[in-house]
Order: structure tokens, then sequence, then C-alpha cells
């Protein structure tokens, strides 16, 4: 039976498990990394996540001193303005719209865009070239026994691997945060996202747009241009019956549909890549500490994909755990004590609470079909735009600007 020794096990190879793994690796730990599927390195494999993410400013921060960004900034399309645009009449055109520019607080750009498949393709070929970091994949965890000086995960082939501290980053039916003994809530909407990507006549420059009229946001979010020209990423959350007829359709049928939802924005739009399917759920894990083990990422909490907030909260988490872990390391203390793990619960609990719940009002205003209510949705779009230090707050508190850190050990 192999065993496997290390400073840090990260269970899970997403994005987020991925990035924690490198930046541990960056400041010195050994690290590994153990996720149930192979890496996918190809957007045309059955298993590629189509999605894209938003990288914010703090995001792209973290990734830059992770050693990561470097490999990432080629294939990043920057983002300038983030418009909110109601299409809630009768007709199906834009008859408002709010752009939200990073200038406006002091910034060139909000962040950049990239497709989470790619992301992890680099990330992948990264900690393949670090001495310290090892991905061992596919390997499912079977075990996880948390110990004095340290914790036991047994994998399903028999592997043993002992760390001083998990971080569970494995999705959002954790089996690090089930065998943790650790709680969950979560609730879904009835809805599903379709995510792909498509080719348009218009440039983006530097725009994302997010349109409101019924069952949920219709958002573009700008790629690097391709052979073809300008491509964004979209994601079209709908009912589920609605999302899957539109699932089911040909190509040139969706294509009249999506053309139809766009509202007209960057001209005629063009499948640029096959359509995936998501279902739209939020939750949140009661805590995110546990014996031996730290949650982060969607292992800790979901939300719906509005405001690019997913990813980069759970980027937020990883950094704040970072923090802790080097501080504690400084200290000559242990890494995956109980009060140190609990100093991450108390900063990142409450301020991922309020996301999911913010997210959670934002979508199911965004849902709105009825007139009064679509009303109601056009008349907060306008007095959050129309007020300049409320739309200045709104851009900072949507970067993450100003989030708790965790308090020093005493």
């Amino acid at each position: 039976m192999e065993r496997i020794d290390t400073e840090i096990l990260v269970a899970g190879g997403g994005v987020a498990g991925l990035a924690a793994a490198a930046a541990f690796a960056r400041e010195g730990f050994d690290v590994v990394c153990v996720d149930a599927e192979p890496p996918v390195v190809d957007a045309g494999h059955e298993r590629s996540d189509l999605r894209s993410t938003a990288l914010l400013a703090p995001s792209v921060a973290f990734l830059e001193r992770s050693g990561l960004w470097p490999r990432l900034a080629p294939h990043a399309a920057p983002l300038r303005v983030m418009r909110i645009a109601d299409a809630g009449g009768e007709a199906p055109t834009i008859r408002a719209s709010a752009d939200f520019v990073a200038t406006e607080i002091g910034a060139e750009l909000f962040g950049y865009n990239l497709p989470n498949w790619l992301m992890r393709r680099e990330m992948v070929a990264h900690l393949a070239e670090l001495p310290n970091a090892r991905l061992v994949a596919p390997a499912r965890l079977a075990g996880l026994t948390p110990r004095t000086a340290g914790a036991v995960a047994r994998l399903a082939g028999g592997t043993q691997a002992r760390a001083r501290l998990v971080v569970a980053a494995d999705g959002r039916d954790s089996f690090v945060r089930e065998a943790a003994g650790i709680g969950v809530r979560r609730w879904a909407y009835g809805q599903k996202a379709l995510v792909f990507a498509v080719e348009h006549d218009l440039p983006h420059e530097g725009v994302s747009i997010e349109i409101h009229r019924s069952g949920g946001p219709f958002t573009l979010v700008p790629l690097p241009d391709g052979d073809a020209g300008p491509r964004s990423a979209v994601v079209w959350m709908e009912t589920g019956p609605r999302a899957e007829a539109l699932f089911a359709l040909d190509p040139a049928p969706f294509e009249v549909a999506l053309n139809a939802r766009a509202c007209g924005v960057f001209g005629s739009l063009r499948l640029a890549s096959p359509r995936r399917l998501w279902p739209i759920v939020a939750q949140m894990a009661d805590r995110l500490d546990g014996p031996r083990v730290a949650l982060v990422a969607e292992a800790a909490h979901v939300m719906p994909p509005i405001g690019a907030q997913g990813l980069n909260t759970s980027l937020a988490d990883v950094a704040a755990l970072l923090d802790l872990v080097v501080a504690a390391r400084a200290a000559g203390a242990d890494v995956g004590a109980p009060e140190l793990l609990g100093r991450l619960h108390r900063a990142r609990h409450p301020e991922a609470l309020v996301r999911v719940l913010g997210v959670d009002a934002l979508n199911r205003a965004a849902m709105a079909g009825w007139p009064p209510f679509r009303d109601a949705r056009l008349a907060a779009l306008k007095l959050l735009h129309g007020v300049p230090a409320v739309r200045r707050t709104a851009i900072r508190v949507g970067l993450g600007v100003g989030s708790r850190r965790p308090e020093p050990a005493q």
C-alpha cells in the first residue's frame, strides 16, 4: 500500500483547488492535490467545463502571488465595464441599462475573463513543474480520519495520504465536508443555466452585459478574439423546463432563440462551442472548519452565477487560509490547529453568507416575470446607478474591496 506524507492535502482539482495547491506550494509547503476526475485539457472533451470566470482584481492579485498569473494572462480578456440591462417590457428589447465603470473607483480594469477549462489546463501544467507539488488524479477519497498531529486520508485504491491540514475544495457535494460532520443548507430555484461561447459581429470592447427579462439573467462576458472575430462567453439562466427545451434544439433554431434573448447586443450571435447545462442552486455550510479540515470554495458555499461572485469568493477563502497558515508556520505553530481554523471560519463565513444571500436576492429579482415586479426591478436598477455614491459603493462591494481579514493569533 502506497503512503503519501505531505503538509497540505487539497481535495479537489477544480480551479479553486488547483489554485490553492499552487499557492501553498509557492509558499514552500509540500502539497498534494487529489481529484476524482482526470485532468481535462481540451475544450472539446465531453467533460470540459465550458463556463468562464470573471477574475476580479483581488483574485488576479492572489493568482500573481501564487505564480499562476503569467500562465493565465495571455489567455485573458480584460473587463472594463459591467453593464446591467433591463428588457422586462412587453417586447424583448432593452428599455434601460446602467454601466458600472472601473475607472470610477480609480482602477483601469475590473479584472479579466478566462474559460474555466483553460485555467485548469494551465494550472495543471504549472503544478507539474513544481518540485513540492503533486496532482493525484483520477483518485477518489474514500475515508478521512483526523488525529492529534494531522489527518489520514484513504484513497479508493488503498493509498493513504497523511497531512497536517486538509483543504476541502471538492465541490458542492464535498466528501471531506461530510466526513468532517459539517452540515450544509441548500436551496434550489427551479433554474438551469446554458453555458457556451459565441462569436459576434460587433466588438465587445471589454464590456460584460447582464440582461434581465424573466427566468433569470442572460450574461455575455468578453473572451479573447478568435479567428472569426470577437467572442464572448454566455450564461443563459432559465426555468428548468425552458432551459432543457432550449438545450434540445438543433443549432439553427437555438441561434434564433439566442439572438432574440440577447436583444441585439453585439449584433448577430453565432454558436462557437458546444452547449452545457448546469443546475442552479445556492448552498452554505454551517462552518468552514472541522478537525484538521478547512472548507473553501463550493465545499463551503455555492451561489448562482451572477455578478462574478462565485469563484472570486472562493479564491478569497483560499487567500485568507493561506495568510493564516503562513503566519502559523512563521510562529512555529501548528498549521492545522483548531484555533487557526476557527479564525478562518470567523473571518470568511459571515462574508460568504452575505454574498450568498445577496446573490440569492438578485437572482430572485432577475427571475421575475410579472410586469409589476419587472417594473420594480427597473426602478431599483435606476436608483442603484443614479446615485454616484451608491454606485461606487456597489462597485467596491462587488469587487470585494475591504473584505474582512482573519484576526491575528493571540
